[in-house]
């Protein structure tokens, strides 16, 4: 089942994630969208990097998403977001000594986020990509942070067992790349992209997002501006 989220009547988009970040931070937008997410496997392939696994996933969504043959004039925007550790890709954990041994890996240094996104523009076939790499540098908790934090089951459904917007735990230092893309949707880059099948956010994104986040994001100027 679909289900409608901010209004605006030149614009018909679905968003394929049942993520409940996602929804949020692309409803900074002003822009119109349903929520209809396919179900795919996502398994990475031998030898293959974060860059092609992410953006490989967010194709592979958008394509597995079902619309209506009456809506086939839609936009669909998928997106994935993973942890990349040194060469490694670390999911969402199996259990809470995963998401435990996670923390304490990460913990102390900086790693990054990889996040792709693909838009699909179904009347002609057209596939727009990009990529949001940040690097996250995660503070000096302590185990008992840890505990108590995967004792919430909040690290359960997050890639790398954590959220960058907990409120409690709090776990990324001095952050200065794209909070969003973190928490799984880059929206500047899906701007971009949106430029370029002539689509422009219908309200002052910059001002939404800084008060959705409380966060002064010192990148995404650049971003929108081409620069990065």
């Amino acid at each position: 089942m679909l289900e409608s989220f901010s209004v605006n009547e030149n614009l018909r988009l679905i968003l394929a994630s049942n993520s409940p970040r996602r929804r949020q931070l692309l409803a900074l937008t002003g822009w119109q969208f349903n929520v209809s997410a396919a179900d795919v496997d996502e398994s990475q392939y031998a030898n293959e990097s974060p860059t092609d696994y992410v953006l490989r996933l967010a194709e592979t969504k958008a394509r597995a998403t079902k619309v209506a043959e009456a809506d086939a004039d839609q936009i669909i925007l998928a997106a994935d977001t993973t942890v990349v550790d040194g060469m490694d890709i670390l999911g969402k954990p199996k259990d809470n000594m995963e998401a435990t041994a996670m923390l304490k890996r990460l913990r102390g240094h900086t790693h990054q986020v990889y996040t792709g996104i693909a838009l699909l523009r179904l009347s002609d076939g057209l596939l727009l990509k990009d990529l949001c790499v940040t690097d996250v540098p995660m503070r000096d908790y302590s185990d008992e942070e840890i505990n108590a934090y995967v004792q919430t089951g909040d690290p359960l459904d997050k890639a790398g067992a954590y959220a960058i917007q907990h409120p409690q735990f709090q776990p990324v230092a001095n952050l200065t790349g794209c909070y969003a893309s973190v928490m799984g949707l880059p929206v500047c880059h899906v701007i971009l992209l949106m430029r370029k099948m002539n689509i422009q956010p219908d309200i002052d994104f910059f001002k939404n997002c800084a008060i959705f986040l409380e966060y002064q994001c010192p990148v995404s100027r650049d971003i929108l501006s081409g620069e990065m």
